[in-house]
């Protein structure tokens, strides 16, 4: 699951933009690998990106921004003697059928992003070439010491029922409360609704 988090630090902002791909091609022995554009690398573990989104975001956003975060995500136990198989659902993560979340974060410096936009488009398709070769390292080493990790230093995070049982407390409270009257029914249906209409027709118009 690669995407970027676009951050500025002063500000404390985040803003995490998944980069949109061309096709999505069913995991299988044996992968239909292929790229639209003339030129870039194919990709085999992740998918060839659009360029539209990241750009628009990134234009948008540039002047308040000290630099771009590229995150590569992969779910432990999801592959079959080196062959990846399908990313677990949320109730086969929740039930722990994936054991560990591996998390390889870049940090990337604003002035290092191209922002013409075919220069971008090669620029993004670049980093996705190097996300795909570290998940090749990483499901297909011959080196069991390099397989099912990523290069550079690793930190081990627990993620303990101290950490969660909190947060999931008040929210299910919150929400619990919020749905339990008629007032708080109709703000949580209505948010959720005019919510996703607004991002959606925000999102047409910047595009």
């Amino acid at each position: 699951m690669p995407y970027f988090s676009i951050l500025k630090s002063q500000m404390q902002l985040c803003i995490q933009t998944l980069p949109q791909y061309f096709e999505k091609v069913k995991v299988s022995p044996t992968p239909t690998l292929r790229t639209p554009f003339p030129g870039l690398a194919v990709l085999k573990h992740v998918l060839t990106p659009r360029i539209k989104a990241t750009h628009v975001a990134f234009d948008c956003m540039k002047n308040y921004l000290d630099a771009i975060y590229d995150v590569t995500v992969v779910y432990e136990g999801k592959d079959n003697g080196g062959q990846r198989t399908e990313s677990p659902t949320m109730t086969e993560f929740l039930c722990k059928e994936c054991p560990k979340i591996h998390i390889h974060i870049d940090r990337i410096d604003k002035k290092d992003v191209p922002e013409e936009q075919e220069h971008m488009r090669r620029w993004l398709h670049e980093r996705f070439e190097i996300k795909d070769k570290m998940l090749i390292e990483f499901y297909e080493s011959p080196d069991p010491e390099r397989r099912k990790r990523f290069p550079g230093k690793s930190v081990h995070s627990k993620l303990s029922i101290k950490k969660t049982l909190p947060s999931m407390l008040i929210l299910s409270g919150l929400t619990a409360g919020m749905l339990m009257t008629d007032a708080g029914r109709k703000l949580y249906v209505n948010t959720w609704i005019y919510g996703t209409l607004l991002g959606c027709l925000w999102v047409t118009i910047k595009a």
